[in-house]
């Protein structure tokens, strides 16, 4: 019972260090990219919910609750969450794109992007990106909603990196060439 005690607090100290170290390298990572602090919280509490599980299935295991029900039961919940989570008709599959798009997408909001999609091209800024889609700032004003998954489906130019009057400019109408955007690799801090 004493190992028992041992190992569910080992487990609980363990959860505040990695979710800390989680938690600051997010932070890290969303100053570098500069980030909103509203997509950094969203992801901390994405990277939260999934350390509480993976605590809450090993003091689970460490207390021997029924481990055959327990086993069919996290398989049961895995084969469902991995479905949802990485289909790409899934609503679900735009959270996952959401993380990794903090993580890997070269563009930020203010960036001007064109998505070639197969019947239309989209152009627009970027103005905000949500954990479902990233909103656009159009060539006339409107706002476009793209989901997430489509945007990582498909090939994306990064038209230039700023505004001008707070309406995206038309490359067309631009007598300099585009600015080009470096893309740097990711590289842990």
């Amino acid at each position: 019972m004493y190992t028992q005690l041992l190992a569910t607090l080992g487990v609980i100290t363990g959860y505040f260090v990695v979710f800390g170290l989680v938690r600051k390298l997010i932070r890290t990572l969303g100053q570098t990219k500069r980030v909103p602090a509203q997509r950094v919280i969203y992801i901390n509490k994405y990277f939260n919910g999934l350390c509480i599980f993976t605590a809450v299935v090993m003091i689970s295991l460490i207390w021997s609750i029924d481990y055959s029900n327990l086993m069919l039961f996290a398989s049961s919940i895995f084969a469902i969450v991995g479905v949802a989570l990485f289909a790409q008709w899934s609503i679900l599959s735009n959270v996952t794109s959401s993380i990794i798009i903090f993580f890997a997408f070269p563009a930020r909001i203010g960036h001007r992007i064109r998505i070639l999609d197969d019947e239309e091209t989209i152009i627009g800024e970027i103005v905000e990106i949500t954990f479902f889609q990233v909103l656009l700032r159009g060539e006339n004003g409107e706002t476009i909603a793209y989901p997430n998954n489509l945007l990582l489906q498909k090939p994306v130019i990064i038209v230039g990196n700023g505004r001008t009057n707070g309406n995206v400019e038309d490359s067309s109408e631009n007598s300099s060439p585009p600015s080009k955007t470096r893309i740097e690799p990711f590289r842990l801090p």
